[in-house]
């Protein structure tokens, strides 16, 4: 059976991972540092739920203490570890950047460097579609380039890459990144978008809308993500031969058992759209309060899929209408509105 560590599963995604794996009966570590950028109440309760499982356990410190992370790293010996562990959120990095090196950098190497200590057969961890920043061709394919980040959060995402390519040909450590691109869903985050437009929404105040709505997302159900992750678990990469022995549209390295892969639902949402969207389950119309584009923020992101369901068979495909539906069934439930 499976023994899979898990970094960040008190957070949303990782949670739901976690959960996933667990239904199947694997043997899941969780690592978490219950840093108080939102709630801790909501990272602790998505722990508790998770300690309902016998086949889990989980360490809480931080990514930065290489000690705590190497102890429970060595005392779980996993076959695989799934790094998602992070220091989220676009527009925070404007306001306190060093904490995105050191969660994000500094955090992330002392994964791998565990990883590489243990010869896990396999290593994932979580990138963005942020990484893909200024370019403009669309949908964004994993092979294209992706070298003008505009935000720290996404040059430290791009780092991980990196660092992550460097050890997969150093050591033949397989590693696979996964590129999310905007993920809903039930016990998301406080500060993403879904949940502040319910939550203002519920109590009557009004919800500011970036770019005056103009702006296009792929949005990602939570379900359909992990379950991408999940099936990736088993799609190793191998190094390859030649370059000859690299399908097109692969983004496996010429050098090295590495490969990103997009997880995204293939179709761009207009904000506007989303928001009605969210009236629309509500029964309520928002307070809209137009606002110009943040800075680091881009006008879109659109995800090219076809390389997971080359190597999985599976496309995420959950209609936004009925994943916003899901969000505010859990949300009323949570909070009580």
């Amino acid at each position: 059976m499976q023994r899979i560590f898990i970094t960040g599963t008190a957070g949303f995604i990782g949670f739901h991972l976690a959960r996933l794996l667990l239904d199947e009966g694997l043997i899941v570590a969780g690592f978490d540092g219950m840093t108080d950028y939102y709630d801790v109440a909501l990272k602790q309760r998505r722990h508790q739920i998770l300690l309902q499982s016998p086949n889990f356990t989980a360490t809480e410190a931080m990514l930065e203490d290489r000690a705590a992370l190497d102890d429970a790293i060595d005392a779980f010996a996993p076959d695989v570890i799934v790094h998602l562990a992070a220091q989220a959120g676009v527009r925070y990095s404007l306001e306190n950047p060093r904490a995105y090196i050191d969660a994000n950098v500094v955090g992330s190497f002392n994964v791998i460097e565990a990883a590489r200590r243990h010869a896990v057969s396999h290593l994932l961890m979580a990138s963005t579609s942020s990484v893909y920043g200024a370019e403009t061709a669309m949908p964004y394919i994993e092979t294209q380039k992706a070298d003008s980040q505009l935000t720290i959060y996404a040059a430290t995402k791009k780092a991980t890459e990196s660092m992550g390519h460097a050890y997969a040909h150093l050591y033949d450590l397989p590693t696979t990144m996964f590129r999310f691109f905007t993920v809903y869903g039930p016990w998301g985050r406080p500060d993403m978008a879904l949940y502040k437009f319910v939550d203002a929404i519920l109590e009557g105040r009004p919800i500011d809308i970036y770019n005056h709505g103009e702006m296009y997302r792929d949005f990602t159900y939570v379900d359909d993500l992990v379950r991408g992750i999940r099936l990736l678990i088993d799609a190793v990469p191998v190094r390859p031969e030649t370059p000859d022995d690299i399908a097109p549209g692969d983004s496996l390295s010429a050098v090295a058992p590495w490969r990103v892969v997009n997880i995204g639902n293939s179709d761009k949402v207009r904000l506007l759209d989303f928001v009605e969207a969210i009236e629309d389950v509500l029964g309520v119309t928002a307070q809209r309060n137009m606002m110009e584009m943040q800075p680091g923020d881009v006008p879109a992101t659109w995800a090219d899929a076809s390389l997971l369901k080359t190597l999985t068979g599976y496309c995420p495909q959950t209609d936004v209408h009925d994943g916003i539906a899901q969000f505010i069934k859990w949300y009323r439930d949570y909070s009580g509105k």
